[in-house]
């Protein structure tokens, strides 16, 4: 009796801990999860509008917190025609190159034998513990901003909630670059020189307003998923750049409603968050063609570009079209438990693994923020866009829904590699920019 008891405590553990190798047909899933067509939920197509007056019936394909703000009369979520945002053949190719290569190491942050293309490219499975890790990893590895993209000029707008007022406009550059596991741009494989094995750096410039002018931030985070991050900050008025102390990354940024951590949905290390899958599903998504939206007159670049409309109450929303995606959410909570953050829950494009819409919720677990990031397809984008692969970021909005307030972003992006030395703290001082 004893011999068989064991031999089923065994069999559960394997079944609960049991390891699974991916296939490329997984890979061919991950990748074109609509080969059999888009998502049909009843009674929702394209043209579709979602208010507080229809809101139950489709209530279970929004996110909590969008479905908060219809309830209110905040916004209303129009829905557009289905996309397909497959990642660029390179980068599809890697992925099943490097099938398989990839494990967790024995704690959070730890990553062994990934050398390209998605980590993770199987379905994540209920009964493994660390299939939302999994999922982080593949955020982290996904080819959103491709391997260097340039959003220049970037807008951010901060606004009264209750009234609608534009309280400040701050106008800046954007500009992200790869250092490893380049597939598409010059150079393929590796930015060299790397001495310091570092994974990825973003850089951003500040041009208007006057007051913060010059203002540049930093950030270059190393392969090495334990070591921090090097962040950098200059300030114009000053003249000099410092090291960002670690705990500043959880700051309102230049007074936006969002903080360094929130930029591209997580800003952070896999190993400062514990993750927790929870299901896979449909939900609505912020992914669009740009072209085919109803853009702004206001605004209008020289070029012809145009930028996403701003919508809802005190116009904090962004005037997009949204679609039915398949859907990873994932709850992370902070492994630091002063974080001002008691937990965000993340839904992950299962195709992109990028990470359009994320509820925020402070320390006593109330909702706080309703963080949008409207995604464009590159093809429905600039000509310079067509065919890389890259979703692109287009707008967001940042709602505090505690304080009524929010930050709206307009963006105007381009797939294509920037200085790279723009990504050095030696030219912050004064150099090529």
């Amino acid at each position: 009796m004893k011999r068989r008891k064991l031999a089923i405590t065994i069999a559960l553990m394997g079944t609960t801990f049991v390891s699974y190798a991916a296939t490329e047909a997984d890979v061919d899933q991950a990748f074109n999860p609509y080969k059999n067509g888009a998502p049909n939920i009843q009674g929702l197509t394209p043209g579709t509008v979602i208010n507080k007056t229809n809101l139950a019936q489709f209530e279970k394909y929004i996110d909590k917190g969008n479905a908060f703000a219809i309830k209110n009369g905040w916004y209303e979520i129009k829905v557009g025609k289905h996309s397909n945002f497959a990642p660029h053949a390179s980068y599809i190719a890697e992925t099943k190159k490097n099938l398989n290569k990839t494990k967790l190491g024995p704690k959070l942050g730890d990553i062994e034998g990934y050398a390209g293309g998605l980590p993770f490219p199987e379905e994540p499975k209920t009964n493994d513990p660390r299939a939302g890790e999994k999922l982080a990893w593949n955020f982290k590895y996904n080819f959103g901003a491709g391997d260097g993209s340039k959003y220049d000029p970037f807008f951010y707008q901060f606004r009264n909630m209750n009234d609608g007022k534009l309280e400040r406009v701050i106008k800046f550059s954007y500009n992200v670059q790869k250092h490893k596991f380049r597939v598409r741009q010059e150079p393929i494989g590796e930015m060299l020189p790397n001495p310091s094995e570092l994974f990825r750096s973003f850089y951003i410039k500040v041009s208007e307003p006057q007051d913060v002018k010059d203002t540049q931030l930093l950030i270059q985070r190393y392969l090495d998923d334990n070591k921090l991050d090097d962040a950098y900050l200059y300030l114009g008025f000053q003249r000099r750049v410092r090291r960002l102390a670690t705990g500043q990354t959880t700051d309102p940024f230049l007074g936006t409603d969002l903080m360094i951590e929130d930029f591209e949905g997580y800003n952070a290390r896999v190993s400062d968050t514990n993750w927790k899958y929870k299901e896979t599903t449909t939900v609505l998504l912020p992914m669009y063609n740009h072209n085919e939206l109803p853009l702004a007159e206001e605004g209008k670049e020289s070029d012809g570009y145009k930028y996403v409309a701003s919508t809802g109450q005190g116009n904090c929303f962004v005037d997009i079209t949204w679609q039915p995606r398949k859907v990873y959410v994932v709850e992370g909570s902070p492994v630091k438990d002063n974080h001002p953050v008691s937990k965000r829950v993340f839904y992950i494009d299962a195709q992109t693994f990028t990470i359009p819409q994320i509820n925020i919720y402070d320390r006593k677990g109330e909702l706080w923020k309703i963080w949008t990031i409207g995604l464009s397809h590159p093809d429905q984008h600039l000509p310079v866009n067509k065919g890389t692969g890259v979703p692109l970021f287009d707008s967001f909005s940042m709602v505090d829904v505690q304080s009524k307030h929010c930050t709206v972003g307009l963006i105007r992006g381009e797939v294509k590699q920037p200085d790279p030395r723009l990504f050095t703290v030696q030219q912050m001082r004064g150099g090529t920019n």
